[in-house]
């Protein structure tokens, strides 16, 4: 069998040699994978009489906690070299002025919205804005519609929960 003490060694040699991650976990299954050094010796006790299978298992098991430890120092050094590596060569200089954002843009719906009324200008039609809230006389009585006009009513006028001057609500400016 060989000497425990001389796989640890040999496990800390081959994990400092590792300069990558990908070379220490190459390194680890020389040890500690499936036909690792390790493994091989765990799988040999079958043979062992119980009370050898003790002992042994015992000195096998504190041997590959050793090279776990081992393993693991040396994967936080290289991750810990990885980030002062990435720190020196992405300096920031603190003095530069900061990014500034751009205000934004045109709504998609708003800019469809222009582009129909250019077309409409193009064509001839004027474009006119008005008040959203119109007062009864501008939006029916002004227009000749008489009191019990369809175009009065709830279902075809919105209205709002505010009245004008002379009592009446106010109905949303309607097609």
């Amino acid at each position: 069998m060989e000497d425990l003490s001389l796989i640890i060694q040999s496990a800390k040699e081959a994990f400092d040699q590792a300069a990558t991650p990908a070379a220490l976990e190459d390194a680890k299954a020389v040890y500690l994978g499936k036909n690792g050094s390790l493994t091989a010796l765990l799988k040999g006790m079958a043979k062992l009489s119980i009370e050898e299978k003790r002992a042994r298992g015992a000195e096998i098991n504190k041997a590959k906690r050793e090279v776990e430890t081992l393993l693991n120092n040396r994967r936080e050094a290289l991750a810990r070299e990885e980030l002062n590596r990435k720190l020196t060569s992405e300096s920031v200089d603190i003095t530069l002025p900061g990014r500034t954002f751009g205000n934004g843009g045109i709504h998609p719906v708003m800019r469809t919205w222009m582009r129909v009324e250019e077309i409409f200008k193009t064509i001839g039609f004027d474009v006119a804005d008005g008040p959203e809230v119109e007062n009864d006389w501008y939006t029916f009585t002004a227009l000749n519609n008489p009191p019990n006009h369809p175009a009065r009513s709830m279902q075809d006028t919105f209205y709002v929960d505010m009245k004008d001057e002379t009592g009446k609500q106010l109905p949303l400016r309607p097609h």
